[in-house]
């Protein structure tokens, strides 16, 4: 099982005072006039009062905007951090309708625990699972910050979908009460649990003992929920709605049984949900993991997670083109990519994941890390196009003989790469284990065209092309994919004209993306 971190902060502000001390008069002189001298006073403290809004800070709106779910919004009255003074509007525990959050100036909104939208359909579309759909949809409009702590998370049941679609000037955010009060530093993370969507796509690894691995009978339930969260089914194509220029901080809160949830976690989740601009900041667990099901992903930033950056299990279908990924080098204990199926290496759907057109940078991973990238468990996978800078670690681990094999259920041979660039550790970028070899592994890297494991990086501002990236010749992943773009180069940003990460984004000490939302540490202001 994979984990769900958390860390619950409570602050305070202080009010500091200062009086004034007395003038004094000199001596007369003797003889001639008297003169009574005023030398300049001892300067005053200036006492630090509460900030006085300004047009700078946001001031809180009068109320609560009016929902359609049958439980309003409930008002909270107002929460104040270095932004400002919000209205605060807390979400019900479950959207029974069709609701949307509509962006107010000086509105934040806050979940009060785990948020429900609508009831489970069940693994079918129809009612032959006893369960009918509720067919909501929670849209949120661009520019909305959802707040939370502790155990609070956000789940998308089945049958039912989120409309989360922000613009690059006015992403959506969610993230943690800490931070909206000014008490996170780059630091910070663990301080509620996340974003979770559920669907009735394939999966394997079932919690029911005899249930068929790919079928309406096979489900599991969300890592540490207390009351059953499931997902899973037969339906390729299923949605669970779009998540568009989103940002999701300081997210990983431990719920039960050492689980954890992720800043983002999918489950099951069919063809047509939509994925496109999402950043992941800081979270205690992995940036965002995927449980079976079918991922399309473009524009995925993951920057501080403190264990694996992509996480991909139980027979995931998975596709992702345009990747930055920065691992927090003092407190992330394992890899960049984790690609697995647990302990049932030849179930089926085998998990098959694609990256296109990647950064990722360990500056100085730690010694437990295994491998900036780890396959295991039977998974298919593919890198193309990609850099990997992991200078203390080595790059590439394959483990178990499965992972390895040429031939098998559903098997399209051992893990592919091409036109990846490697700058990992001296003495080994490669690993093997339970069955492959390192010379196995180097094998099957070398295997591919245009790969190089003596990579020296010119790359600017951390991710943009120079001159030996520029110089790689490119695959193209539109023969493995139609969902890919036919690309020309490598890496994730061609050249200092390719200004996808911009607007959307926040910046810390790990990573600078330009003109944007700000600092991750504080709220966007509009």
């Amino acid at each position: 099982m994979k984990n769900i971190h958390g860390l619950l902060l409570v602050g305070c502000s202080a009010l500091a005072l200062a009086g004034c001390g007395p003038n004094e008069l000199a001596s007369p002189g003797t003889g001639g006039d008297i003169i009574i001298n005023n030398p300049t006073p001892t300067p005053t403290p200036t006492p630090v009062p509460t900030p006085t809004p300004t047009s700078a800070l946001v001031t809180p709106a009068a109320g609560c905007p009016t929902i359609a779910a049958t439980t309003g919004l409930g008002n909270e009255g107002t929460i104040s951090g270095p932004t400002g003074e919000y209205r605060v509007c807390t979400l019900p525990a479950t959207f029974d309708q069709s609701s949307t959050l509509p962006y107010v100036e000086g509105v934040l909104y806050r979940m009060n625990g785990r948020v429900d939208v609508g009831s489970d359909g069940g693994p079918t579309p129809d009612d032959s699972d006893g369960l009918s759909d509720t067919n909501v949809t929670l849209t949120i409009q661009p520019g909305v910050i959802v707040y939370s702590s502790g155990s609070s998370f956000l789940y998308v049941n089945r049958g039912n979908k989120i409309n989360a679609t922000g613009t690059q000037t006015m992403p959506i955010v969610f993230t943690s009460r800490d931070n909206v009060q000014g008490l996170n530093n780059n630091n910070s993370s663990g301080q509620w649990g996340g974003v979770v969507l559920g669907g009735r796509a394939p999966l394997t690894d079932c919690d029911a003992p005899n249930a068929a691995e790919g079928t309406i009978e096979c489900e599991r339930q969300v890592e540490g929920s207390a009351t059953p969260a499931f997902f899973g089914g037969a339906t390729t194509d299923d949605t669970s709605g779009v998540l568009k220029y989103v940002q999701i901080r300081f997210s990983g809160f431990t719920l039960t049984g050492g689980s954890e949830l992720q800043s983002l976690t999918t489950g099951g989740t069919g063809t047509g949900t939509q994925f496109d601009y999402i950043q992941s900041f800081n979270s205690s667990d992995d940036g965002a993991e995927f449980f079976g099901g079918y991922v399309n992903m473009k524009h995925y930033i993951a920057v501080g997670a403190e264990d694996d950056s992509i996480d991909s299990d139980t027979g995931v279908q998975l596709n992702m083109q345009y990747a930055i990924v920065v691992q927090d080098s003092d407190r992330a204990h394992d890899a960049i990519i984790e690609g697995d199926s647990n302990d049932n290496r030849n179930a089926v759907p085998r998990q098959d994941s694609k990256i296109s057109n990647f950064v990722f940078i360990s500056p100085t991973a730690p010694a437990d890390a295994g491998a900036a990238v780890y396959f295991r468990g039977g998974t298919d996978y593919a890198l193309l196009n990609g850099i990997i800078i992991s200078p203390n670690d080595e790059c590439i681990r394959i483990r178990h003989a499965e992972t390895a094999q040429a031939t098998g259920p559903d098997e399209n041979g051992p893990p592919v790469f091409e036109s990846v660039q490697l700058s990992c550790l001296a003495s080994g970028q490669f690993v093997g284990s339970d069955g492959p070899t390192a010379a196995d592994v180097q094998g099957f890297f070398d295997a591919g065209s245009n790969n190089n494991a003596s990579y020296t990086s010119t790359l600017t501002s951390l991710f943009i092309n120079g001159s030996n990236e520029s110089g790689v010749t490119a695959f193209d992943p539109t023969t493995l994919s139609s969902f890919f773009d036919a690309v020309s180069y490598i890496g994730a940003v061609k050249d200092s004209s390719d200004t996808w990460y911009t607007g959307w984004t926040c910046n810390s000490d790990m990573a600078n993306f330009g003109t944007n939302t700000g600092n991750c540490t504080s709220l966007p202001v509009y």
